[in-house]
């Protein structure tokens, strides 16, 4: 059984065929996956479809930092509110992108330190996004963030000493289809005999960042595409399949508490 720790669910690739996507899911034996939201009205659908499909589901509510010049007057308030629904489990997908820079860093800065706070308050765990931007991340981490609240560097493709900074707050790592990506995975590859295994989860990030392990090539990434992650941190690790499997989904059961969610 696999966990898949990140799908943007909410995309209109993966919405315009939910239930093709969730039973091909289910026969790869991903029985349970974690929604993403990036702004507030995903964050809502994310939390419907988590009733739609209730066992299935669990999610994030948050601000991306492409989206945060773009939030509402009172979106602490409303993700507030929606954080306190039985399914979401972390605070984001929240963070710093001064790669791209949709968002002044400015208003990035502001909205995640919002959502810092935010998940302080709530006990949740932060589930972060960060491109160009670490020494700023962890300035406003050191900062803000309470010893008590835990963070995830979702889709983690760092070398050896970005893994450092992370580690030494205490970190969690998503690891994605980038292990397997033979490209642009060396520094990652470094990166992966550092980080600790009882820290490690894995996620497919759907519809993007497409495994290229995968003979044939398809068209687009999806949650039942995880086990060739699972692959690639397999060969990384030295290990079996099956131990990465059990790994990876018992560490997502303790980092988002999905044990009192079962049943």
């Amino acid at each position: 059984m696999w966990f898949d720790a990140g799908v943007n669910l909410t995309n209109k690739r993966l919405l315009s065929d939910l239930e093709g996507v969730l039973a091909r899911a289910h026969d790869a034996g991903v029985e349970r996956m974690l929604v993403i939201a990036t702004n507030e009205q995903e964050s809502q659908q994310a939390i419907n479809l988590c009733e739609q499909y209730p066992g299935r589901l669990v999610a994030t509510v948050g601000v991306h930092p492409h989206d945060a010049s773009e939030v509402s007057e009172n979106y602490v308030d409303i993700l507030e509110e929606l954080a306190r629904h039985p399914s979401v489990v972390a605070i984001g997908e929240c963070g710093l992108d001064f790669n791209r820079n949709y968002s002044p860093a400015a208003d990035q800065q502001q909205v995640f330190t919002q959502q810092v706070l935010l998940a302080n308050r709530l006990g949740l765990p932060l589930y972060l996004h960060e491109r160009d931007a670490q020494q700023q991340q962890l300035e406003i981490l050191n900062q803000h963030c309470a010893e008590h609240t835990v963070c995830l560097s979702h889709c983690f493709t760092g070398g050896p000493e970005q893994a450092q900074a992370y580690i030494k707050r205490g970190h969690w790592f998503g690891l994605t289809g980038w292990l397997c990506d033979e490209r642009r995975n060396k520094e990652l590859l470094e990166a992966l005999q550092l980080l600790p295994r009882d820290k490690v989860v894995i996620e497919t990030d759907a519809p993007f960042l497409l495994p290229r392990n995968i003979k044939p090539r398809p068209k687009m990434n999806e949650p039942s595409l995880l086990p060739f992650v699972g692959e690639g941190l397999a060969e990384g690790w030295s290990t079996a399949l099956e131990e990465v499997a059990q790994v990876t989904l018992d560490n997502s059961t303790r980092l988002f508490n999905l044990a009192e969610l079962r049943g």
